[in-house]
């Protein structure tokens, strides 16, 4: 799966809910690959909305190696107590930025079968990384958490490695006219 990247508007929406008829054996696979993506990403969370789909369902692997699904989560709890943390973000590779959090939070969901479930007081990196994954789903990043300025230097980055990229395309695709009108010029002149 390719991940999305910062300045891709999926990232910005508010996510739809997960329909029940949905949750079915090609969800189930869906959510492996997510596995697989975030896995080999060296990421520890991933949300539907950084694979481009626009759905409120997120996977995770905290330091338990417990492989856990969301699904139309809910956060019903935080504590008063945060804690500062540097956290970065599969769709901006390359920027971490040390975001505040409440310390503690309970999250209602369904799993991968479409059971419900409650994990109360989840604190430490599990909380974290619900949290950081729960935002993807209202189209909220770490960044908009965070230091305003390094939020505006970090989008900058990504607008100019975007044009830089768009630049390149742009004159690969000129190199591949011209050369194809150079081979078809050739073909008449025979």
């Amino acid at each position: 799966m390719r991940i999305c990247k910062l300045g891709e508007d999926v990232l910005r929406q508010k996510c739809e809910p997960v329909k029940p008829e949905e949750i079915n054996d090609e969800f189930r696979a869906l959510i492996e690959e997510m596995f697989d993506t975030m896995i080999s990403a060296n990421g520890v969370g991933l949300a539907a909305p950084q694979v481009g789909i626009a759905k409120r369902f997120f996977v995770l692997m905290s330091d338990d190696d417990v492989r856990r699904v969301f699904i139309n989560p809910e956060i019903i709890k935080t504590s008063a107590e945060t804690s500062e943390y540097e956290e970065g973000c599969l769709s901006l590779p390359g920027y971490s930025e040390n975001i505040v959090r409440p310390v503690k939070i309970s999250i209602s969901a369904l799993n991968e079968k479409g059971k419900p479930f409650v994990i109360n007081d989840a604190d430490g990196l599990l909380a974290r990384i619900i949290q950081h994954e729960n935002d993807h789903l209202d189209g909220t990043l770490y960044i908009d958490r965070g230091d305003e300025k390094t939020k505006q230097e970090i989008i900058e980055s990504f607008k100019r490695k975007a044009e830089r990229q768009a630049k390149k395309l742009s004159e690969k695709e000129a190199k591949k006219a011209s050369l194809q009108a150079k081979l078809a010029a050739k073909k008449e002149k025979k």
